[in-house]
């Protein structure tokens, strides 16, 4: 997989473009790199230990760094940073994210939790 050819963070931090050299473009919500991160935070440490992250359909982008020749390290403003994505996975996302996304919506049906952050009571 050849590297992204541009990754540019919208205005308002919540979408990455990302286009590749076959002039493929993709524009990523940040809420699904965040809850699809390929982090152990997200994934865990080996098979059927992933989590399900809820409220995080605001969450923002505030950060893109190069991770080696391979991949970047998206940090979010709820202080997540630890996912890197490869170029491979963020065109995977691209390609596939959609149905990701769909299936992580079912499961927090299933789980009774919301893409919306729980207010704290004052």
């Amino acid at each position: 997989m050849t590297a992204p050819t541009e990754l540019r963070v919208s205005k308002d931090r919540k979408t990455l473009t990302v286009t590749f050299e076959d002039d493929a473009r993709f524009a990523l919500s940040a809420e699904m790199l965040r809850v699809l991160s390929p982090s152990a935070e997200v994934k865990g440490h080996g098979p059927g230990q992933a989590v399900t992250v809820p409220g995080k359909r605001n969450v923002e982008i505030i950060s893109v760094e190069p991770a080696g020749n391979y991949a970047v390290r998206i940090g979010f403003d709820d202080m997540h940073d630890t996912g890197i994505y490869t170029w491979t996975y963020l065109r995977e996302l691209g390609e596939n994210g959609d149905d990701m996304f769909a299936a992580y919506e079912q499961e927090l049906k299933e789980k009774g939790m919301t893409r919306d952050r729980l207010e704290r009571p004052r």
